[in-house]
């Protein structure tokens, strides 16, 4: 099997034989996974596949059943969310999180405060300031710079899609976990969407879930198929189009460009 082209770097992300039951049901089933600092990763698969327990697994949600979580270096298998997240894990999550009665701009503050285990304060403080440039600067980054002072339940979906994006990254991530970020959007709002992940900071390494094959290929540099809980099939953007497994479990006939 082919492997990414950052191979030679050591693995920011590790999973080793991970399981995960849920009663009498088999969510995941001894998933191995490496990505490497400043990669692009996609995880596909049909509803049902695992991508989303795998997602929370990794990011301490909850933890496994069996085998082992290693981030940053650190086996972090036993390591709670909050920690994960200031180690420089950041996600979204499939329903929003945002705080709907404030402001985009306070969204993007309490983001940027939180990773800091920062406590919202009566009297504000010297720091405050700069993370208020923080936020206003990463509404302009995802497109919001004119909505600042809007509340989060006069956007739009796609808006409030951008916002969830922009509150991951206000955090400063080292990992940036996305998922399905394109649920629900417009082809204009896709199209944006993917222009913004394409110019993301180098630096910041990407796992994605998706459906929509247009975003994930075209954002990703190697490819995770899952089915049932276990991954099936690794790849290039390239070899996961022309993958006939890929076609017969997932895509269906015309469901895949070839472009």
């Amino acid at each position: 099997m082919a492997t990414p082209a950052t191979a030679a770097e050591p693995a920011i992300l590790r999973l080793s034989g991970i399981d995960r039951r849920f009663g009498g049901v088999h969510a995941v089933r001894g998933v191995d996974l490496e990505v490497r600092p400043g990669e692009r990763r996609a995880v596909l698969g049909p509803n049902g596949a695992g991508k989303t327990t795998v997602f929370n697994l990794i990011s301490g949600e909850f933890p496994p059943s069996s085998g082992r979580v290693e981030l940053f270096g650190h086996d972090v298998t036993n390591l709670p969310a909050r920690k994960r997240a200031r180690m420089g894990l950041s996600r979204t999550f499939q329903t929003s999180r945002l705080f709907a009665g404030l402001s985009v701009e306070d969204n993007l503050f309490l983001g940027a405060l939180g990773v800091g285990a920062g406590h919202l304060r009566m009297v504000p403080s010297s720091k405050d300031g700069r993370l208020r440039e923080q936020a206003r600067a990463m509404a302009s980054q995802v497109g919001l710079d004119s909505r600042l002072d809007d509340l989060v339940m006069d956007l739009s979906h796609g808006e409030q899609r951008q916002l969830e994006v922009g509150m991951a990254l206000v955090a400063e991530p080292k990992l940036l976990m996305l998922d399905e970020p394109a649920a629900g959007l417009s082809r204009a709002e896709r199209v944006k969407l993917t222009e913004m992940l394409l110019g993301l900071d180098e630096s910041i390494t990407l796992i994605l879930i998706e459906h929509d094959m247009d975003v994930a290929l075209r954002v990703a540099q190697w490819v995770t198929m899952m089915h049932d809980g276990a991954v099936i099939v690794e790849g290039t953007p390239e070899e996961i189009r022309g993958n006939q497994t890929v076609h017969d479990l997932y895509l269906g006939s015309g469901l895949i460009s070839h472009e």
